[in-house]
């Protein structure tokens, strides 16, 4: 590891949790120099949704390359683009009865953070964006104003103004609608809260502790929003492309957003690429008024368009659910035999946080895992939700061995 010390930032953070340096990978497994196996709970941070080397991925890619395919090709048109383009309406927009344009912004998801604001305001030509507490957007200026967390906030001493934080569904307990809050503000002129352009949220808030927005919470918003005339947008970047086991999040609160946001998993591969879907009347962009060197990723074209085809029927959004319960009986049997640790977990679908009281206990347990053989990242306000985010594809047994890892693991801290 020494390389990495002598010349690397210090701004480096996985490396310091898994302190490897891997060589391989392959599926659920990542193996580091020295061979050793471990299963990935961690996933990319939710980038490797297929696994690490999907074959059937791989074998796309590599016959692209073969084919001296493009690869950097800026917004022109290419093949590789018109394939995705076409995969992604016949799989995924029409059968939803979905109808949106397609922006593709910057090589990551804060690019296309970035792009939904700066076109909602220009559409709405109000400045104002309401984001909600323990929301995460992105470390990019604009994400970054709509990204709650002190700890990435604190060290960019920046004007974050134009934004204004809303309690997220279940901040003030069980027994508070916070949508009649927000309503508060926006019908009193006296609030000091601007009528916003958009509304951006996260249907689960991954980073900020797998908090999970009920369905009549998404559906009351997405009314509020119709009401005053708000643009609803919807950051599905670490928790769509089946990572609830539908490929958008929102899709059984049964809404519309005005527009969405992807990116980590669209590539399926792991490759750099995100996008933003506009409904077509607020498509108002002038040619060429926001643009990007690396919006054209056509290896991520490629990949994508193969990572589409399991969403061709329902074979995969039914493996989810299984594994899904899989996953969730047990965290619950775990918070029922170590009251001690007074944990709380939440989740849906292939996304799980497991909250331990004592963020010292919980990175105790993460960094026991990964003596163990178990890759997985901690979350949270306090960094002391252990997050599960394994593949997709992740057999049901490798995803129990992964589970008995977390038991054995909390046994040796307690």
């Amino acid at each position: 590891m020494k390389v990495f010390e002598r010349l690397e930032s210090e701004v480096r953070t996985y490396c310091r949790s898994f302190p490897a340096v891997f060589e391989k990978a392959r599926g659920s497994f990542l193996y580091d120099i020295q061979g050793k196996r471990y299963i990935d709970f961690f996933c990319g941070a939710g980038s490797l949704n297929y696994g690490h080397n999907n074959p059937a991925l791989k074998g796309a890619l590599l016959d692209y390359l073969n084919s001296d395919g493009i690869v950097h090709g800026l917004d022109m048109a290419t093949s590789a683009k018109a394939r995705f383009l076409e995969k992604f309406e016949a799989v995924i927009l029409t059968p939803r009865g979905m109808d949106y344009k397609i922006q593709f912004t910057g090589p990551t998801g804060t690019n296309a953070v970035e792009a939904a604001l700066k076109l909602a305001r220009k559409v709405k030509k109000r400045s104002n964006i309401i984001a909600f507490t323990n929301g995460f957007h992105g470390l990019s200026s604009g994400s970054l104003a709509a990204t709650a967390r002190s700890f990435y906030r604190n060290e960019a001493f920046i004007n974050r103004s134009n934004v204004s934080f809303m309690p997220f569904d279940g901040y003030f307990g069980k027994d508070v609608n916070t949508i009649d809050y927000i309503r508060q503000f926006i019908e009193d002129g006296s609030s000091g809260v601007d009528l916003p352009a958009a509304v951006l949220v996260e249907t689960i808030q991954a980073e900020g502790g797998v908090r999970v927005a009920r369905k009549e919470w998404l559906q009351e918003l997405r009314g509020l929003c119709e009401q005053f005339d708000i643009l609803l947008i919807i950051d599905d970047i670490q928790v769509g492309c089946g990572r609830t086991g539908t490929f958008f999040s929102f899709e059984p609160a049964q809404i519309k957003p005005d527009v969405v946001i992807l990116s980590k998993s669209i590539s399926g591969f792991g490759l750099p690429m995100s996008l933003v879907l506009i409904k077509p009347d607020l498509d108002q962009w002038e040619p060429g008024e926001h643009t990007g060197t690396f919006r054209g990723n056509n290896l991520a074209f490629v990949t994508g368009a193969e990572a589409l085809r399991y969403w061709e029927n329902d074979c995969l959004s039914l493996a989810i659910g299984q594994k899904t319960r899989m996953l969730a009986d047990v965290l619950r049997e775990l918070e029922d035999r170590y009251p001690q640790l007074d944990p709380q977990t939440r989740g849906t679908g292939l996304i799980y946080g497991f909250e331990i009281s004592s963020p010292q206990i919980s990175r105790q347990v993460a960094r026991e895992a990964f003596d163990r053989g178990l890759i997985i990242e901690l979350c949270g306000a306090k960094n002391n939700v252990l997050k599960f985010i394994p593949a997709l594809t992740i057999e049901e047994e490798v995803l129990q061995e992964g589970l008995d890892v977390i038991e054995r693991s909390i046994q040796s801290v307690l």
